[in-house]
């Protein structure tokens, strides 16, 4: 199978790379500069129009969107585990919160990152000061979540799933109120980043924050 990865480091490229490395997926790496606004090149458009990443060529088929990758990636190799059986009640949880990455943090976190885009300059800090507070509000669900049900999003097992929320969970790292501030989710996430494929994800996007 021909792999190509186009991304960036820090952005939401970074859950396609790190499980290409947990499977062991060979695959070619393709960083763009977004100082030179390569995403938005027309050689990239024509692979993606939305200018942004990841984008994944899996045999010449264009595949988007973090959270989706990450679901067909874990549907690909089943050996790994990291996707329940289909039609089960653990399928169902591990919808529930791929989407919750998608629906809820994501575009949360787009308006505190972009805050000028939904209404302009203007009203930037107030789109910011109200987006801080639904990822906040947020990561208390996960948090209550997993305290009562974890140690993983859907139970013992881990998933797909918790590897977009650690990535999301990163983004949050200078924000005034950093996922780590609660104890179930900084113990989360340090299970997730003794992963060896955390560490040779950071080393091969050249990461030192946040370990």
């Amino acid at each position: 199978m021909s792999v190509v990865l186009y991304g960036s480091p820090s952005t939401a490229s970074l859950v396609v790379h790190w499980l290409l490395i947990e499977l062991g997926v060979d695959h070619e790496l393709r960083m763009l500069d977004f100082d030179r606004h390569e995403q938005k090149s027309p050689e990239y458009l024509a692979i993606n129009p939305q200018g942004r990443v990841p984008a994944l060529l899996l045999d010449g088929q264009v595949l988007t969107e973090s959270a989706a990758i990450a679901m067909h990636l874990a549907d690909l190799h089943p050996q790994a585990g990291l996707a329940p059986a289909i039609a089960t009640p653990a399928r169902a949880a591990y919808y529930r919160w791929m989407f919750f990455c998608a629906y809820t943090l994501m575009p949360a976190y787009r308006s505190w990152f972009y805050a000028d885009e939904p209404a302009g300059e203007a009203n930037a800090d107030e789109v910011k000061a109200r987006a801080r507070q639904r990822i906040e509000a947020a990561w208390q669900q996960v948090a209550d979540h997993l305290e009562a049900h974890g140690p993983y999003l859907i139970g013992v097992q881990v998933s797909a799933a918790d590897f977009v929320l650690t990535m999301l969970m990163r983004w949050s790292r200078n924000m005034p109120r950093p996922t780590d501030r609660w104890p179930v989710l900084e113990a989360f996430a340090r299970r997730m980043k003794d992963r060896p494929s955390f560490a040779e994800v950071y080393r091969r996007e050249g990461l030192t924050d946040w370990t």
